[in-house]
């Protein structure tokens, strides 16, 4: 069996689908791809796909993670193009490799995320980062299913910054104002997301856009406490070299009673 790990994007309006919208139109593309499937055991079987923290409904996302399992061998960049042709336009199969390592979830401890501010002067968004960041805690409520719940946004967030940036994954241009923020959050329990970060800078700073923030995760993978960087969660597997097949000879001797 063979385990391949892709990454795909939510652009434009396609950031409004659900995990499961996104779930049952990758099912329907691994069937008209025609991909050899695995499938799960059971009186329901199901094609073996392993989702690795999707983000939340109306977010987009330059940086989705699965995994699928394959009863015969295929070469990962074709295997790609196919599923990339059977998704509509904005779900989005940008990379795929083959695994040669274990542990993909394990490698995804923070996200990069960028917040476009329609209506917010960079100036206000500059102070309101100086202000959060400069807080040693900054804590929030989000209504959870078990109720209301109070955590910490700043611990979670390794750095945070107002940019300038040109040709931005994130869209809705606007002739008004326009702050963006670019900030980089530990995948910590409980979760803390994009909208809690915005919470907290209306906490400490009152900062409150006019119109809701077009959040868009540019990047996520493993943090490094060192650089502040996260880095490319499929590298390892691009890096560790393919088992090297054993020649026929050794094999059979490999099984030859001694």
């Amino acid at each position: 069996m063979q385990r391949i790990r892709l990454r795909y994007t939510k652009r434009g309006r396609l950031r409004f689908t659900s995990h499961r919208d996104f779930q049952r139109a990758f099912e329907r593309a691994l069937r008209r791809a025609e991909v050899p499937m695995a499938y799960s055991a059971g009186f329901t079987p199901h094609p073996k796909v392993s989702y690795a923290n999707a983000a939340p409904t109306g977010t987009g996302s330059e940086a989705e993670y699965l995994e699928i399992a394959l009863t015969e061998a295929r070469d990962p960049e074709r295997l790609r193009l196919l599923l990339d042709e059977s998704l509509p336009a904005g779900l989005d199969v940008v990379d795929a490799v083959e695994a040669r390592t274990s542990g993909l979830a394990d490698r995804l401890t923070a996200s990069v995320w960028e917040l476009r501010l329609d209506g917010v002067e960079p100036a206000e968004a500059e102070a309101a980062v100086a202000a959060f960041t400069a807080a040693p805690a900054v804590e929030v409520q989000r209504r959870t299913k078990n109720g209301v719940r109070t955590f910490d946004t700043r611990s979670a967030v390794a750095h945070l910054e107002s940019v300038t940036t040109h040709g931005s994954p994130a869209d809705r241009p606007s002739d008004r104002p326009c702050a963006i923020l670019r900030l980089v959050v530990r995948h910590v329990t409980p979760a803390v997301r994009p909208d809690d970060v915005l919470s907290g800078l209306r906490a400490v700073a009152d900062l409150a856009p006019p119109v809701p923030a077009a959040v868009t995760r540019l990047a996520q993978g493993l943090f490094d406490e060192e650089t502040g960087a996260v880095t490319d969660p499929l590298a390892p597997d691009r890096e560790a070299k393919a088992p090297e097949p054993q020649p026929a000879a050794a094999s059979a001797a490999a099984k030859a009673p001694a």
